[in-house]
């Protein structure tokens, strides 16, 4: 009988996603359809029914399509115009959507910055993409007045943006922003119905850099191409639910997940600055959330925590996002009752996404896009070929790195820096002029039961000089080259580590001094501090007398990533940061136990 309702049920879910299977095609580059369109259309059609909640604030579609057209009103009294680049630097809340949504409907485009960037990779991340103004929020003014000596921008060109959690007037070096904005138009902008496909809405910096990220272009057509299926056929999104959303929206994930399920689906938003793991499940009864957007280290939090009462019965029926582990996803199925868990695979920049449509266990889905899994040599990190220098496609069920083809309908994006991108295309795999994205990622196909036929993948890990660490990706490379300025610093050797009990893989640095040099951890820390984000920072660091390195120079990595932290396996020194302190220091056998077994609490 179990074996006839999974059939059923499997049949049910397909039905319901084939129309958009099989009809929806992402936009013409010369369609006009945008972010902003999207957003005024949605308030167009449910003009009374409620948009957002956030921090007390409720607004419905019309009132919020209303102040943001105001934003979009004064932008343009500021200069900004189509095809200019304007900064945002503002943290989760309502202000920040209506300067995106706003720039959306005049064709600017939005610099998504990570809020938690300071110093040196801050002034990269505004300049790289020539802002021609910067949107700063009260909450992170601190940040950018440390940086303007490096920027190219008048005082004129920041744009400062009140916080109502926070009593100040905007500094003498800004323009008050939010005073221009009561007095603006609220009517729609003319040039919104005039945005094309082809242009870009968005630089999203990849969570694969670290101090210097790559900014991917996001255009209006990966956004309505995201926004649908994500909305139909990932959240069964409809304009009675509501959305919980506590993710950064500087990254894709949260933004073009949930932020665009939303406007496709008329759904209504509650948005959290950040998240709580205490708060989440009473915000989600009081506020009635029926969907939401994850990522796997967020919600091992929450299977991590103790029971409450507002988990039981809670309204949520369907939740989407990427990096949910077995033993977590075992957890939301069956204590927190969630009936739909829609795990997806894809990157900002890249041209593979994957969409578990059926609602099968423990796997990324399934997708249209033509891959490859290919032989990967992770101790040398190159790709295996065969006598005639072709790559070698795995067994089923082998992990193998994934390539997927660049075609005219699955195009690659890539990167500002045109570099960037080319450094991510093969060629010529399968016949003479093919090209294909390195995704950086070991794939397996998986077998699901019965799935129409469609193959399903599981992620394994990242490869080469990238690992993932607080859901974020972190190259080793660019984390060395940063480490090497450090006037302590010789050379320094990255790679990710295993922590029990933690997603991803944490950082560690073996690091060999400048002669005659010691270690100072404080001064060690306040550089990393300086010149890292806190996601690429090195948990561990290991002191090595010098580094064994291959014929041409490169860095071995297998051996010290086998030794890891391990006490009884290691001679020299080994630093460690841990949870929530300021500085590193030398790990000892109380707290080495504690990370074996899984209690470090990262």
């Amino acid at each position: 009988m179990s074996k006839v309702i999974e059939f059923f049920r499997v049949v049910w879910n397909f039905v319901q996603a084939a129309p958009t299977l099989i009809f929806f095609k992402p936009p013409a580059d010369d369609a006009k359809s945008s972010l902003g369109l999207m957003f005024q259309q949605t308030a167009a059609k449910y003009p009374k029914k409620s948009a957002i909640i956030c921090e007390g604030t409720e607004l419905n579609w019309s009132e919020f399509n209303a102040l943001t057209n105001q934003f979009a009103h004064s932008l343009e009294k500021q200069g900004v115009s189509r095809g200019d680049c304007v900064a945002v630097l503002i943290e989760n809340r309502i202000e920040l959507l209506c300067a995106v949504f706003a720039l959306a409907k005049i064709g600017a485009t939005a610099g998504m910055i990570n809020t938690g960037l300071t110093d040196r990779p801050l002034a990269h991340c505004i300049s790289t993409v020539n802002s021609k103004k910067c949107l700063v929020g009260q909450e992170l003014l601190s940040s950018v007045e440390a940086v303007k000596a490096e920027l190219d921008l008048a005082d004129s060109d920041y744009l400062w943006i009140a916080d109502k959690a926070i009593e100040a007037d905007a500094p003498n070096w800004a323009t008050d922003f939010s005073a221009t904005i009561a007095n603006m138009p609220t009517d729609n902008l003319p040039v919104t119905e005039d945005i094309a496909a082809r242009e870009i809405a968005l630089y999203i910096f990849t969570s694969g850099t670290t101090g210097l990220p790559k900014a991917a272009l996001v255009y209006h057509r990966k956004i309505m191409s995201a926004a649908k299926p994500y909305s139909t056929i990932g959240f069964h999104a409809k304009p009675s639910d509501r959305m919980y959303i506590c993710l950064p929206l500087y990254h894709a994930t949260g933004f073009l997940l949930g932020i665009g399920s939303s406007l496709h689906s008329g759904a209504s938003m509650f948005v959290r600055r950040r998240f709580s793991t205490s708060q989440f499940w009473p915000e989600v009864q009081q506020y009635q959330t029926t969907l939401f957007v994850y990522v796997g280290e967020l919600c091992r939090y929450l299977a991590m925590a103790p029971e409450c009462p507002e988990e039981k019965n809670n309204p949520l029926k369907t939740m989407l996002g990427n990096g949910l582990r077995p033993d977590v996803w075992d957890t939301f199925r069956n204590r927190f009752g969630v009936k739909r868990i829609t795990e997806i695979y894809g990157s900002s920049e890249g041209n593979v996404s994957f969409l578990n449509i059926l609602n099968k266990d423990s796997t990324i889905g399934t997708g249209s896009v033509v891959v490859m899994l290919v032989k990967y040599d992770i101790e040398n990190d190159a790709i295996v070929l065969d006598e005639n220098g072709k790559v070698i496609e795995v067994e089923e069920g082998e992990a193998g790195l994934m390539l997927g083809q660049i075609d005219d309908r699955y195009k690659f994006d890539g990167y500002k820096n045109t570099d960037a991108t080319n450094d991510k295309i093969l060629t010529d795999l399968r016949e003479p002029g093919d090209r294909w994205f390195n995704t950086g990622d070991l794939i397996r196909t998986v077998d699901v039961g019965f799935a129409m036929g469609l193959p399903h993948y599981q992620f394994v890990d990242r490869v080469g000089d990238t690992f993932r660490w607080r859901a974020e990706n972190v190259s080793t490379n660019e984390v060395g080259e940063i480490l090497n300025a450090c006037d302590q610093v010789e050379i320094s050797n990255v790679y990710g580590v295993d922590i029990p009990g933690a997603e991803g893989k944490a950082g560690m640095a073996a690091i060999t001094l400048i002669p005659g040099q010691q270690f100072n951890a404080a001064e060690f820390t306040e550089f990393v501090d300086r010149e890292l984000p806190v996601f690429a920072r090195p948990v561990f660091v290991r002191i090595e007398q010098e580094q064994d390195t291959t014929g041409t120079f490169k860095l071995f990595k297998g051996k010290l990533k086998q030794q890891a932290y391990h006490l009884d396996q290691v001679d020299e020194p080994i630093y460690v940061r841990q949870p929530k302190s300021k500085q590193y220091e030398l790990l000892d056998q109380k707290f080495y136990k504690q990370l074996v077994n899984g209690s470090a609490g990262y």
